[in-house]
C-alpha cells in the first residue's frame, strides 16, 4: 500500500514538473513570436530607421542598453511574486529587447538583407540543440553559474574598456560571447528542469529567452563583421 502511494506521488510530481517545463517552453516560443512581430511593426512603420540613425555613430549606447535590459529584466523577474507583475515585466522586457535590437537589425538589412534570417536560423538551431542536450542527458548544469558570473563580469569589463580606449571588439569576442550564451542556455534549461519552483514559470521563461536573445545578438554581430 505504501509502495503504491509512493509510486502515485512520484508520478504526480513527474507530471507536474513536465507540465511546468512545457509551460516554460511555450512562453519562450510566445516571446520569440512577439519579438518578431514587434520588430516587423518597427520596420514597417519606419520606427526602426528613426531609432537606428542617431545610434549608428554611438554603438556604445546600443551595447549598454542591451546589457542593462538583459540583466535588469531577468533580475527583476526573479524577485516579483505575483503572476501579473511577472507577466508585466516579461512584456516590458520583450518590447525593450525589440527596441534595443532594432538599430543592429536595421544595419544588418543595409549590409545584406539575408543576414538576419541566417543569424536567426543558426540561433534557433543552436538553442534547440542545447535545450535538447539538457533534456536528453537530464544533467544538472547548475555548476555553470560561477562560470557565467565571472564570464559576464569579464565581458562587461572588456566592453567598457573598448569604449574608453577606442579598440574594436572583433571576431574572437563575438565567438566567445556566443559560447557564453550557449552556456547560459544550458544553465537556464537545467534550472527549468531541476530547480525552478513550479509557480515561477514566467521568470524561468524570461531567463531562457534572454539567453537565446543574447546568442542571436552575437551571432548576428559575427555575421555582420564578416561582410
Amino acid at each position: 500500500m505504501q509502495d503504491n502511494l509512493r509510486t502515485i506521488t512520484r508520478t504526480g510530481a513527474t507530471e507536474s514538473r513536465a507540465e511546468f517545463i512545457w509551460k516554460c517552453y511555450a512562453h519562450v516560443i510566445g516571446a520569440i513570436l512577439a519579438f518578431a512581430a514587434i520588430e516587423a511593426y518597427l520596420f514597417n512603420a519606419g520606427i526602426a530607421e528613426r531609432i537606428a540613425r542617431p545610434m549608428l555613430e554611438n554603438w556604445w549606447m546600443v551595447f549598454g542598453a542591451f546589457i542593462l535590459v538583459s540583466w535588469g529584466a531577468t533580475h527583476v523577474a526573479h524577485r516579483l511574486e505575483s503572476k501579473t507583475s511577472q507577466y508585466a515585466a516579461f512584456a516590458v522586457f520583450i518590447v525593450a529587447e525589440a527596441l534595443v535590437f532594432s538599430p543592429m537589425l536595421f544595419m544588418a538589412y543595409l549590409i545584406e538583407p539575408g543576414l538576419v534570417d541566417s543569424a536567426a536560423g543558426v540561433t534557433l538551431l543552436g538553442s534547440g540543440g542545447l535545450i535538447a542536450t539538457a533534456m536528453i542527458t537530464r544533467k544538472d548544469f547548475s555548476f555553470l553559474r560561477g562560470i557565467l558570473v565571472w564570464g559576464f563580469m569579464l565581458a562587461l569589463i572588456a566592453i567598457i574598456a573598448s569604449f574608453i580606449f577606442g579598440f574594436q571588439m572583433g571576431t574572437w569576442f563575438s565567438l566567445a560571447m556566443i559560447g557564453f550564451a550557449g552556456a547560459a542556455v544550458l544553465y537556464d534549461t537545467s534550472n527549468i528542469m531541476h530547480h525552478y519552483p513550479e509557480d515561477r514559470y514566467v521568470a524561468a521563461s524570461m531567463a531562457l529567452f534572454a539567453s537565446i536573445a543574447m546568442m542571436f545578438w552575437y551571432i548576428l554581430r559575427l555575421f555582420m563583421s564578416r561582410e
